[in-house]
C-alpha cells in the first residue's frame, strides 16, 4: 500500500533499544516530577490532548507520562461514546468539564476532536457539523487559554505498514485483544479517508495559540521519550527548592504485644 505525501518517514533509524529508553525515561520522570511539584506549588493548569490514528502508541505514551507522578495531578480523561443526554448538549460541554482546576494536568486520550476524525470518517454526525465543529474549535481553544491553561495538541503519526503489523499483533496478543475491536478493523480500511480528514482538521485548527505538534511513532520508545521531552519543553515550570529530608525516630515498642489474629495471608506463589 502506497503511503501519501504526509505519512512517508525519514531514512529508517535503528529501534531504540529497551536499556537505552529505560534510562532515558528514568531522566524525563524526574522532570515530570520537578514539573508536578511546580504545578502545584503555582497552581497552574495545563491540559494535554492526544491524537492519531488507531495503534499509534497513544495509550503507551500516556502510560510514560503518568506512570511515576501523582493521579490526583496527572488525571487521564478517555471518555466513553456519548449517552443519548450527551448527544442532545452542546458538543464540547462534555468536554469542558474535565478541563484542568489550578494545580491539575489533565490529559485527552482522544478529545473533541473525535467529530474531526472517527465520527466523519465513519459517518457518525453530518458534515455540517464537521464543517461547524472546524470553524468554532479555534474560538473554544482560545477560551481555554486565554482561561490561564496550557493548551498542548499533539498528533502521532504511524506508518500504514506500521499500523498492519501492531493490528496483526493485537489479534495474537493475549494481553492487547481488548484493544482489537470492530471499529479499529473498519477504520484500517479508511486509511485515505483519516488522511483527507486529519488534513481538513489541521487546517481548520493548528492555530497560534493551540498550534499542533506531530509525533513519528513507528518507533513507540523514541516517539514517546520525544513527545515527553518536547511537553517539558513547552511548559514553563521550574525545579522548586525542597527541604531536606530526614526519618523523624520511630518509637520503642512500650506494652505493644504483636497481635495472635488469624490473618488471611494470600498463597504465595511466586
Amino acid at each position: 500500500m502506497k503511503t501519501d505525501k504526509h505519512d512517508q518517514a525519514p531514512a529508517e533509524t535503528e529501534k531504540m533499544t529497551r536499556k537505552a529508553y529505560e534510562a532515558e525515561l528514568e531522566k524525563l520522570h524526574v522532570e515530570l516530577v520537578k514539573l508536578q511539584m511546580w504545578l502545584v506549588a503555582k497552581k497552574k493548569k495545563v491540559c494535554v490532548v492526544f491524537e492519531g490514528r488507531d495503534t499509534a502508541g497513544k495509550g503507551g505514551t500516556i502510560k510514560a507520562i503518568t506512570e511515576r507522578v501523582s493521579p490526583r495531578v496527572f488525571r487521564v480523561v478517555a471518555l466513553p461514546a456519548p449517552t443519548d443526554r450527551e448527544k442532545s448538549q452542546m458538543y464540547f460541554q462534555r468536554y469542558m468539564r474535565h478541563l484542568p482546576a489550578a494545580g491539575e494536568f489533565v490529559i485527552f486520550d482522544r478529545s473533541w476532536y473525535n467529530r474531526a476524525g472517527v465520527e466523519r470518517v465513519m459517518e457518525f454526525t453530518s458534515e455540517a457539523n464537521v464543517r461547524k465543529f472546524l470553524r468554532t474549535t479555534p474560538l473554544v481553544e482560545a477560551a481555554i487559554v486565554q482561561s490561564g491553561i496550557i493548551l498542548l495538541k499533539y498528533w502521532l503519526e504511524v506508518s500504514d505498514e506500521e499500523q498492519t503489523r501492531r493490528l496483526k499483533e493485537r489479534a495474537t496478543d493475549g494481553r492487547k485483544l481488548w484493544k482489537l475491536t470492530p471499529m479499529d478493523l473498519k477504520s484500517y480500511g479508511r486509511w485515505y479517508d483519516y488522511s483527507r480528514a486529519r488534513d481538513d482538521m489541521f487546517a481548520a485548527t493548528d492555530s497560534p495559540q493551540a498550534p499542533w505538534y506531530v509525533a513519528r511513532t513507528d518507533d513507540k520508545r523514541r516517539g514517546r521519550l520525544n513527545i515527553i521531552r518536547h511537553m517539558l519543553d513547552k511548559i514553563p515550570y521550574e525545579e522548586l527548592p525542597r527541604e531536606k529530608f530526614s526519618l523523624p525516630k520511630r518509637q520503642k515498642r512500650g506494652d505493644y504485644v504483636e497481635s495472635d489474629y488469624p490473618f488471611k495471608f494470600i498463597k504465595e506463589q511466586y
